[in-house]
C-alpha cells in the first residue's frame, strides 16, 4: 500500500509540475503515465490476453488525451465518452475473439473495461490545462493535485475504510480551498468542490 501511494504521489507531482511548463509538456507527461498504466493494468489484475487489452486501454486513453489537447477550451472532454465507448467495445471484441470457454472471461472483461474508464480519465489533466481559468497559472491543476495528495495520504491511515473514506473526502475538501487561498486565485467554493470530488474518487 505504501509503495502504491508513493508511486501515485510521484506521478501526481510529475503531472502538476509539467502543467507549470506548458500544455505540451503536460500532455507528454500524461501520455507517458497512460502508457505505463495501460501496460500495468492487466498485469495487476492477472487476467489473460494482456497485450491486446493493454493496447485497447492505451489507444482509447490516448485518443481521449489527443482530443483534449486539440479541442478548444470548454470542449476538451467532448470526445472522452466516445473514446471510452470505443475502448470498452474493443475489450468486448477481444473477449469474443478469444473464443468460447476461455477462463476468466468475466473478470477480464470487467477489469479491463474499468481500466479503460479510469485511465482515459487521465485526459482530464490535459483538459484542465485547456481551461481559460487555468491559463498561465495552472491554479486548478495545483488545487486538484494537492487535494488528491491529501486523499492519498489519508488512505494510508491504518483505520477501517468506513472511517478513512469519509475523512479523506473531508480533508481533501478542506485542502482545496486552503491551497487556493494560499497559492492560487481559484475561488474557494470551486476549490472545495474539486477537493471533495478528488477525495471521493481516491
Amino acid at each position: 500500500m505504501m509503495m502504491a501511494a508513493l508511486v501515485a504521489a510521484v506521478a501526481l507531482i510529475a503531472v502538476v509540475g509539467a502543467s507549470y511548463v506548458s500544455l505540451t509538456v503536460s500532455a507528454v507527461a500524461v501520455v507517458v503515465l497512460i502508457l505505463v498504466a495501460a501496460i500495468g493494468w492487466p498485469h495487476l489484475l492477472g487476467v489473460p490476453a494482456r497485450k491486446s487489452q493493454s493496447a485497447a486501454i492505451a489507444l482509447s486513453a490516448l485518443a481521449a488525451t489527443a482530443a483534449a489537447y486539440f479541442s478548444p477550451s470548454g470542449a476538451a472532454l467532448t470526445w472522452l465518452p466516445v473514446a471510452v465507448a470505443l475502448g470498452v467495445g474493443a475489450i468486448f471484441l477481444i473477449q469474443l475473439l478469444r473464443g468460447t470457454g476461455q477462463s476468466h472471461r468475466l473478470e477480464s472483461t470487467l477489469g479491463a473495461s474499468s481500466g479503460v474508464l479510469l485511465i482515459a480519465l487521465g485526459a482530464g489533466w490535459v483538459a484542465a490545462e485547456n481551461l481559460g481559468v487555468n491559463a498561465g497559472s495552472s491554479g486548478v491543476t495545483l488545487v486538484t493535485g494537492i487535494s488528491v495528495l491529501i486523499a492519498i495520504a489519508t488512505a494510508l491511515l491504518p483505520w477501517p475504510d468506513r472511517m478513512v473514506g469519509p475523512l479523506g473526502v473531508v480533508l481533501a475538501a478542506l485542502a482545496g480551498p486552503l491551497c487556493a487561498l494560499i497559492f492560487t486565485d481559484v475561488e474557494g467554493l470551486a476549490a472545495a468542490i474539486i477537493g471533495a470530488v478528488c477525495g471521493a474518487v481516491v
